[in-house]
């Protein structure tokens, strides 16, 4: 049995900046109220006209993060992309990714646990890896939300949390099981799903009722419970970390870095508060980017090895809570 260790890491953010002032135009909003309730200033969102797609965001991540690793697309053994934004309804994005990167015919699987997917595929490739099936996988995080929101003032609750970006890890086949990811953590709530949902299309409306209903059908908008989605997420973030802790006999000072979901900053500094971290030892970027999905832990976790705040030898926990309900960590020793 193996372990699998990162041992590259890319991320990939459109150029157009969003700020909370720009969206005051479009809505009745302000930088005060959205930062207040979200701890976001700005993000990112593709421009029309962009070549930019998530499998496109993916395939630019993934080329710095194979760049990184030292290794080249050819030694890509398999891929798994997590997004809540594919390209297409079908097929998914991971094909896409093998096609753009002119890789050899490798298998491809794409992720759809929102928020929590980015922990579930890194969760699905280190099982390959461990049981030998595969040596090195190429997992990717990407979101398009900016052309899935609605950007008025109905919407506001929603539209300005989000932003656009991908980020991708390389992992690899680790002999030293004392090293690379530990354990991971996955938990569903199903019962809870409406809470946090796009709810069409859908089986029981599909292309017909879509056109039938116009442009008054706001179905095809994310709908959030916030309130209720914020209470669950601090408990279930609080467990799922503390149950890496402790099946990898490990203590809360023991974190070196915490790398939270993305989802709004007043989670992230609650549960910074009740673990007893100081700001040297959890990593935020929602500030700038917003909320990305899938990709904000990607995201977060090469922007934090970028600036030297990971480092090899380093105990790094991964966590996020999103729609479904889903959750999950990862914990690694980097």
């Amino acid at each position: 049995m193996y372990n699998s260790k990162i041992i590259g890491l890319g991320k990939y953010l459109p150029d157009n900046v969003v700020t909370n002032d720009d969206l005051s135009k479009l809505m009745d909003t302000n930088d005060a109220w959205i930062q207040e309730r979200t701890g976001i200033k700005e993000r990112r969102w593709i421009k029309d006209g962009s070549e930019d797609t998530s499998s496109v965001m993916g395939a630019k991540a993934a080329k710095i993060a194979i760049e990184r690793s030292g290794l080249t697309k050819d030694d890509i053994d398999f891929i798994v992309f997590a997004t809540l934004s594919p390209d297409y309804y079908f097929p998914g994005c991971g094909v896409q990714i093998q096609d753009m990167l002119d890789m050899p015919t490798v298998g491809a699987l794409d992720v759809r646990n929102q928020c929590s997917g980015f922990i579930y595929a890194i969760s699905v490739a280190d099982q390959f890896i461990k049981t030998g099936m595969y040596k090195t996988i190429l997992v990717i995080g990407a979101e398009y939300h900016s052309n899935g929101l609605d950007k008025s003032t109905r919407g506001r609750g929603v539209s300005v949390i989000f932003g656009d970006g991908a980020g991708a890890a390389v992992l690899t086949r680790e002999e030293d099981t004392s090293k690379g990811i530990l354990s991971s953590h996955l938990h569903s709530e199903g019962k809870y799903a409406d809470k946090l949902i796009v709810a069409s299309p859908s089986i029981a409306h599909w292309v017909p009722e879509i056109i039938e209903a116009g442009e008054d059908d706001v179905s095809y908008f994310p709908y959030m419970d916030g309130t209720f989605v914020f209470k669950n997420a601090v408990v279930r973030f609080s467990e799922v970390i503390m149950e890496g802790l402790a099946k990898n006999n490990l203590k809360r000072e023991d974190i070196d870095m915490l790398i939270p979901h993305q989802a709004n900053l007043r989670i992230a500094q609650f549960i910074q508060k009740k673990f007893k971290l100081t700001d040297d030892q959890v990593f935020n970027n929602i500030q700038k980017y917003g909320n990305t999905t899938a990709a904000s832990i990607p995201i977060a976790l090469t922007e934090a090895w970028e600036e030297g705040k990971v480092k090899e030898g380093d105990t790094v926990v991964l966590a996020a809570f999103g729609s479904g309900f889903t959750w999950g960590s990862v914990i690694m020793k980097f």
